[in-house]
Parts: structure tokens; C-alpha cells; sequence
């Protein structure tokens, strides 16, 4: 769940974001989700109200960050290639019912392809954008 639909979030100066969950149940697990992202943030907790205090971007900290991008980017791509899976039984599914014919069978495929090597393309030019975003100085 988009953390935007559980808090509001706010940007009190350049390197600090302040959190504040329409919940107040919900600061422990918005807390310990922050914690578990991998991102190197600590949330310092005042009652209600989360802030995270963001590290300056020194080269180790670009490069790490330019990691993890490259880890959501793989992760995107299994995904997609997930669905190109699933799209594919669906269309060898339908020729075993006999509702499609195996040219119209491989004609999907082919289509099917396509669209899967150019949303890995997007992607691909996603987080090479990204990554000379991050390591600009």
C-alpha cells in the first residue's frame, strides 16, 4: 500500500521528511515498514509524528542507491516476464479448446513478445535514467 493512502508526508526542509499517519495505530507499522525498506533511513518517532532525516549523497551512498534501483529494475522485469508467461498459457489454453488456430497461436506469441521486449526496453532505459540522475553531482 502506497504509503501516500496511510500518512501525509511533508518535506520540513532539504533533507527531512516528516510523517504523519492518519492512524495513530498505524506509526509502529509505518515505523517498522521504513525500517525494513533497505534504504538506510532511521524514522526518529515523536508521538504521531515520523521524521526521517535524509544522509547526504556521498558517492557510496549514490552507488548504493543506484543498487537498488538495479534490484526494483530486475524485479519489474521478472514481473514482466511473469505476465508474458501467463499470456502465453492463456493463448496455448484457448488452442487446446479449440477456440484459436495454431497460426493465430503463434501470431499472439509473437505479439506477445513484442510487447514484453519493449516494456523491458522501458524499463531498461528507467533505470539508466535513474542511475545518471543518482550519479550526478
Amino acid at each position: 500500500m502506497p504509503l501516500s493512502q496511510v500518512a501525509a508526508v511533508s518535506v520540513s526542509d532539504a533533507r527531512s521528511l516528516v510523517i504523519t499517519p492518519w492512524d495513530k495505530g498505524m506509526v509502529g507499522a509505518v515505523e517498522k515498514a521504513i525500517l525494513a525498506s533497505d534504504l538506510g533511513l532511521t524514522p526518529n518517532t515523536a508521538g504521531t509524528t515520523i521524521r526521517l532525516n535524509l544522509p547526504a549523497l556521498t558517492e557510496e551512498r549514490r552507488r548504493d542507491l543506484t543498487k537498488v534501483v538495479h534490484g526494483e529494475g530486475e524485479d519489474t522485469k521478472v514481473a514482466i516476464r511473469n505476465i508474458r508467461r501467463d499470456a502465453n498459457q492463456h493463448v496455448k489454453d484457448l488452442l487446446k479448446e479449440k477456440q484459436v488456430t495454431e497460426d493465430e497461436v503463434r501470431r499472439a506469441e509473437e505479439d506477445i513478445q513484442k510487447i514484453t521486449d519493449k516494456a523491458i526496453k522501458d524499463v531498461d532505459e528507467v533505470i539508466k535514467g535513474k542511475e545518471q540522475e543518482l550519479m550526478a553531482v
